[in-house]
């Protein structure tokens, strides 16, 4: 088997899962229960928390634990919006957002907010002009991705929130779901970040919002504390042991990782490029973690499962779309709605082999020649 989906999900680790088996025999308290037991699960996720923190250069009582990206995405805009709305009603967002930013946007849109989409650049940069001259007084929330899931443009996140320094009545949120563990960023000037563990070969059902001090948030899920006052739930002590286990993994050698990623993502440009029929979507300012390149003429379902024969597996739009017919990332990207229709995503890790990107281009280029016959 040929695994080229990881930006929709990756493996669990081997010692990140026994991190979780082991937690989960010896330390059967309710973190919040007064006993021994409890107390040694508190202490555990603790020294968890402490170390994600740590990695992240944030305070552990910065950290919310979540259920993954998804939520923590609904948290932060739904919670900021609704906490703060007698400051205003005006959201600035990008058109390369997750289908968990558009949804909670969506949503307030219903209660009366408005909401912006700033301008982007050839390369799907956020224009920094434009977006100083959509900032008004009642600009609540910005709302921009570090990294683009389905195409792997990466947005200038420091930049743009030393900009909203200047903007004391507005927060600035951020995804990096597809940014965590794969390279270093600096989160002095965000104020809410949310990312997820099976991202960097965590586990599935848990994830973290990074929220500032001195921020207030209504909560999505209410009913007491749990880790914090912002998510009620029965703190799930060996995902967060697991999930800290992950983080600390993925940051263990990251540039040396990015290094090799970005060799693979080059030998399959160079592999493709070559053909009139492929036109490569994803650019040098993506991150190379992410590769997305349209076959003109053939559908991406059809690639996708023909590849599934071959046992290699990549992916069309991001695995959270709605299904939708077209790539609105491709599209806002590229203008072009042949290729928006004819995109596909391939995304590498560092546990990518170089001998799996040779036979996953031949087989490519065989089925692209064979599907373009039949067409």
């Amino acid at each position: 088997m040929i695994y080229l989906d990881y930006s929709a999900t990756t493996p669990v680790n081997e010692e990140v899962l026994d991190t979780f088996v082991k937690v989960s025999r010896n330390f059967p308290g309710n973190p919040n229960s007064l006993h021994r037991l409890g107390v040694s699960s508190r202490e555990l996720i603790d020294a968890s928390t402490k170390q994600i923190a740590d990695i992240l250069n944030v305070k552990p009582s910065e950290i919310i634990y979540t259920s993954g990206a998804s939520e923590s995405n609904n948290t932060a805009i739904k919670g900021i919006c609704l906490q703060y709305q007698n400051r205003g009603k005006h959201i600035i967002t990008t058109n390369f957002e997750h289908s968990s930013i558009y949804g909670p946007i969506s949503y307030l849109q219903t209660l009366g907010f408005e909401v912006d989409f700033v301008k982007t650049d050839a390369n799907g940069i956020v224009d920094l002009d434009d977006l100083k001259s959509l900032l008004r007084d009642d600009t609540i929330l910005v709302s921009i991705t570090a990294v683009n899931s389905e195409i792997g443009i990466v947005e200038p996140i420091e930049e743009i929130g030393k900009i909203l320094k200047d903007y004391p009545k507005c927060f600035f949120h951020s995804d990096l779901t597809q940014i965590i563990g794969k390279k270093e960023i600096n989160l002095e000037n965000v104020d809410l970040a949310s990312f997820s563990a099976h991202k960097f070969f965590g586990l599935k059902g848990i994830g973290g919002l990074i929220k500032k001090e001195k921020i207030n948030l209504v909560p999505l899920i209410h009913g007491g504390k749990s880790t914090t006052i912002y998510r009620s739930g029965t703190p799930a002590v060996a995902l967060i042991a697991s999930f800290a286990k992950a983080l600390r993994l993925a940051y263990v050698d990251i540039e040396k990782h990015y290094n090799y990623v970005t060799k693979l993502n080059n030998m399959v440009k160079e592999g493709l490029g070559k053909y009139s029929n492929i036109h490569i979507n994803s650019n040098n300012k993506c991150l190379p973690y992410v590769l997305n390149l349209s076959v003109i003429g053939i559908k991406p379902e059809t690639m996708l499962h023909a590849l599934e024969e071959e046992d290699i597996f990549i992916s069309t739009q991001t695995a959270c779309s709605s299904g939708d017919s077209y790539s609105k990332a491709v599209y806002s990207l590229t203008n072009s709605k042949e290729l928006a229709f004819s995109s596909i995503r391939i995304s590498l890790s560092y546990v990518t082999k170089e001998e799996e990107i040779k036979i996953f281009l031949d087989k490519f280029i065989k089925i692209v020649d064979k599907l373009s016959l039949r067409s």
